[in-house]
C-alpha cells in the first residue's frame, strides 16, 4: 500500500520523536541528524555535523560539513514539531535562507567568533569559516523543512554570497517523501544540456536489436564533465565509486600530467567512463545526433578521471579546451537498475586495485551479515516478553522495503519483530567497528570515509579468511551497537554537556576504552551486552567518567586550531588522547576492570566460532553446487577453457561437477567450484 504525503509525514514525525527519546536528545537534533543521515547516504552531501546558533539580530545555523574541496553545507532548519502538515511559502523560505546568510556573512566579515563562548560548536565553525575565507569556492545553502514547500516556489536560482558562488538547496517534507519512494532511493539528477551548455552532446547509438537496452558511445568534453562534477560533486558518482574515491587519493597524478603536459593524447591515453542514466532524450542536427539530456547519470566507473579533471583545471587553471573523453552510457530501466547497475559497476571496476566486492553491497560479507540479521533472536530485554531481531540493511531501502507489501497487521508483526531502533546500516556497522577496532578519527572524518576504511580493513581481512565472519562476529556488532548508543545517549544527559560535539565524544571515549582493554590483554565481554541487550551500571559508569574526561582534553585543542571538530579528524588528537592513558585508566573501578574477559578467554569463545563457521560455509557450498545441473557447470568450463582461464585443478573439478548426480564433489571441492564460479560470473556467464 502506497503512502501519501501526508502519512509519510506522520510516520518521519514518529520516527524523529522516537529517536529523539531513544538517545535522549532534543528533538531538532534527532531531526536534523535525521535528514543528515539521509542525504549523506545519497550522495548529496559528504557529511554532516549539527550546530545550532540562532541570534536575536536575524542568524540561524544548524549544521554544516567542510568538505576537501574547498566547499561548504551550511544548513538551516524549519522545525517547530509541528502535529500536521504545512505549507513551506516563499517567504518562509526567503527568511530562512536570509538567516542563513547573514551567519556566514557575520562569520566571514565581521569576526562573529570573537562574540561567541570558545569552547561552543558555533564558535569553531565561524572560525573555520574566517580562517578558510580564501579557500572557499562554493557554498551550498541547505534549508530542512518538516513542512511542504509551495507550488510557487520549487527552486532558486544560484547566487553569490560574500563573493562565494552559492546555490540554495530546499528539502522539504515532500522531497524527503519522494527520496524515499524512489525506487534507487535517491533523487534522481536531472541534466538538461542545452539549458546549461547550450548545445546537446555527440553520441553514437551503441544498441542492435529491438530487445537490447538503449546504449549510447559518446565523446564528452572534458570541460562539460569537470563543470558536471564542480555543481554536483558526488552526486553524479554511483555510491560504490564514491567509497572508491574515499578510499584514494583525490587526484591521480597521471591523469594530471597528461591533462597539463600532453592534453591532445588525453584521449588515447585515458580508459574513459562507464555511466548509467533512467532515461535520455536526444535530437537530431546537421552534425548528427545528439543527447539533450540525461537523467539519473551515474558514473560507475571513471570518477578518478572525473575528479581530476575537475581538480586540475581549478588548482592548476588548466585549460580544458580540446580535451575529450569517451564515455558509455547505459539506460537502464527503473525497475531493474537495483538489480543491474551494481553489477555494471562491479564488472566496470573489476580492474582497480581495490578490491571492488569490498564495496558492494552484494559482496560476501555483507549478504552473510544479513543472513545472521534475519536468522538472529536477540534475548528480550529485562521486562519484555518476545524476542527481537536486528535489522541488518545492506543495501539501501531494505528496512522500508521489506515492509512495502504486507497488510498492516503484517507491518505491525514486522516492526514488533524488527523495532526501527534495531535497524542499522553499513556505515553503522562501520561506525560501531571502527571506534574499537581503528584509528577513531576516521568516525570523526563523516560516513563515507569511515565505511571506506573500514570495507579496505575487512576485504583483506576476508580474503585471509572468511570464518572469522560468523555468528560471535555478528553478535559482537550488536553489542558495539548496544555501547555506542548507550554512550550517545549517557553523554546527551551529562550536567557538563553543552550540546556540542557528541559525535566526538562518544568516537574517542570508546577508542579510549578499547585501547586501555587491549593493553591490559583483556576484551569486553560482548557476550554479556548481547545476552542482557543493553550494559549494566558499572559500564555505564565507565562511560561517564571517560567521556567527561575526554570531552575535557577534546575542547582545548593546540593553538592554531580553533574548531574542534577538525582537531578531532587528526592524528594529533588520537595520539595526544593515548599518551594520557594512565590516567584515563585510574578512572575505571575495579568492578569494571573484573568484569572484562581474559585473552584465552576471548580467544577461545573466537575459535569455536570459527569452526562452526567452517562447517558452516561447507554445507553453504555444498547447497549451491548440487543447485546447479551438470550442463550449466559444462557450460562454465566451455567458456574458461576457451578463455585459457581454468587451472588443471579447476578443470578436474569441474569434471566431476559435469557429470553430477553421477558423481557428487566433496565438500572441499564444492569451494573450489564456488570460486570457479566467481570467475566464470566476471566473465559474463550467467547461471
Amino acid at each position: 500500500m502506497e503512502l501519501t504525503a501526508e502519512e509519510f509525514f506522520h510516520d518521519f514525525r514518529q520516527e524523529m520523536l522516537a529517536g529523539a527519546e531513544a538517545n535522549s536528545t532534543f528533538q531538532l537534533i534527532a531531526f536534523m541528524e535525521g535528514v543528515g543521515d539521509e542525504l549523506v547516504e545519497t550522495g548529496f552531501v559528504e557529511g554532516f555535523e549539527f550546530c545550532h546558533y540562532r541570534a536575536q539580530r536575524g542568524m540561524r545555523v544548524d549544521g554544516y560539513w567542510f568538505d576537501d574541496e574547498g566547499g561548504l553545507d551550511l544548513f538551516v532548519a524549519d522545525f517547530e514539531c509541528r502535529q500536521e502538515l504545512a505549507s513551506l511559502t516563499r517567504t518562509d523560505v526567503e527568511a530562512a535562507f536570509k538567516r542563513l546568510t547573514s551567519f556566514f556573512e557575520a562569520s566571514l566579515r565581521k569576526d562573529l567568533a570573537k562574540e561567541l563562548e570558545v569552547t561552543s560548536p558555533e564558535y569553531g565553525l565561524a572560525r573555520q569559516i574566517a580562517d578558510r575565507k580564501g579557500q572557499l569556492r562554493r557554498i551550498n545553502l541547505i534549508l530542512v523543512s518538516e513542512r511542504t514547500l509551495s507550488d510557487r516556489l520549487q527552486s532558486m536560482p544560484d547566487g553569490e554570497v560574500c563573493g562565494v558562488p552559492a546555490s540554495y538547496h530546499i528539502w522539504d517534507i515532500s522531497r524527503l517523501f519522494r527520496q524515499r519512494s524512489s525506487r534507487s532511493h535517491k533523487e534522481a539528477l536531472d541534466l538538461d544540456f542545452e539549458a546549461m551548455f547550450s548545445a546537446g552532446i555527440s553520441c553514437l547509438p551503441a544498441h542492435l536489436g529491438s530487445d537490447a537496452y538503449p546504449s549510447y558511445l559518446i565523446v564528452m568534453p572534458a570541460d562539460v564533465l569537470a563543470t558536471l562534477y564542480g555543481k554536483f560533486g558526488a552526486q553524479l558518482l554511483e555510491q560504490n565509486v564514491r567509497c572508491f574515491l574515499q578510499a584514494r587519493g583525490k587526484v591521480n597524478q597521471g591523469i594530471r600530467a597528461t591533462i597539463i603536459d600532453a592534453p591532445s593524447m588525453f584521449f588515447a591515453y585515458n580508459n574513459g567512463i562507464t555511466a548509467t542514466a533512467q532515461s535520455v532524450e536526444t535530437k537530431k542536427g546537421p552534425e548528427g545526433l545528439a543527447i539533450t539530456r540525461i537523467v539519473d547519470l551515474q558514473i560507475v566507473n571513471g570518477g578518478q578521471t572525473t575528479a581530476s579533471l575537475f581538480h586540475t583545471k581549478r588548482r592548476d587553471k588548466a585549460k580544458l579546451n580540446g580535451i575529450f573523453v569517451q564515455m558509455k552510457l547505459s539506460v537502464i530501466d527503473t525497475e531493474e537498475s537495483d538489480t543491474v547497475v551494481p553489477l555494471i559497476s562491479e564488472y566496470a571496476n573489476t580492474q582497480n586495485r581495490v578490491n571492488a566486492a569490498d564495496f558492494f553491497s552484494n559482496s560476501p560479507f555483507h549478504v552473510r551479515m544479513q543472513d545472521f540479521s534475519r536468522r538472529l533472536w536477540a534475548p528480550a530485554q529485562q521486562g519484555a516478553q518476545r524476542e527481537t531481531k536486528w535489522f541488518y540493511e545492506r543495501a539501501r531501502g531494505q528496512y522500508a522495503d521489506a515492509q512495502a507489501k504486507l497488510t498492516p497487521a503484517e507491518q505491525r508483526r514486522f516492526k514488533a519483530e524488527n523495532p526501527k531502533p534495531q535497524m542499522f546500516t553499513k556505515t553503522d556497522l562501520a561506525k560501531f567497528e571502527n571506534v574499537w577496532d581503528d584509528h577513531p578519527k576516521w568516525v570523526n572524518l563523516g560516513a563515507q570515509k569511515n565505511f571506506a576504511r573500514y570495507a579496505a580493513r575487512i576485504g583483506a581481512e576476508w580474503k585471509k579468511s572468511s570464518d572469522g565472519f560468523n555468528e560471535f562476529y555478528f553478535k559482537r556488532i550488536v553489542a558495539r551497537a548496544l555501547i555506542f548508543r548507550a554512550c550517545e545517549k549517557l553523554v546527551s544527559a551529562q550536567p557538563w554537556y553543552n550540546g556540542g560535539y557528541r559525535a566526538n565524544i562518544v568516537a574517542y571515549t570508546l577508542a579510549v576504552i578499547s585501547e586501555i582493554v587491549r593493553r591490559q590483554g583483556k576484551a569486553v565481554d560482548c557476550g554479556r551486552v548481547w545476552n542482557a541487550q543493553g550494559i549494566n551500571g558499572t559500564f555505564e559508569q565507565a562511560l561517564a567518567d571517560i567521556s567527561k574526561a575526554v570531552n575535557e582534553e577534546i575542547i582545548r585543542p593546540p593553538a592554531g586550531i580553533s574548531n574542534v571538530s577538525e582537531w578531532c579528524k587528526k592524528d594529533a588528537c588520537w595520539a595526544g588522547l593515548q599518551g594520557k592513558l594512565d590516567k584515563f585508566e585510574q578512572l575505571l573501578s575495579e568492578e569494571f576492570i573484573d568484569e572484562l574477559l581474559s585473552a584465552e578467554d576471548r580467544a577461545s569463545k573466537s575459535q569455536s566460532a570459527k569452526k562452526t563457521q567452517k562447517i558452516d560455509n561447507g554445507i553453504e557450498a555444498q547447497r549451491r553446487v548440487l543447485g546447479i545441473a551438470a550442463d550449466e557447470w559444462a557450460k562454465v568450463h566451455q567458456v574458461l577453457s576457451t578463455r585459457k582461464l581454468l587451472s588443471t585443478k579447476e578443470a578436474g573439478i569441474l569434471g566431476i561437477a559435469m557429470q553430477m548426480p553421477a558423481k557428487i564433489p566433496t565438500e572441499k571441492q564444492c569451494a573450489v567450484l564456488i570460486e570457479t564460479l566467481e570467475k566464470a560470473r566476471l566473465e559474463g556467464v550467467s547461471l
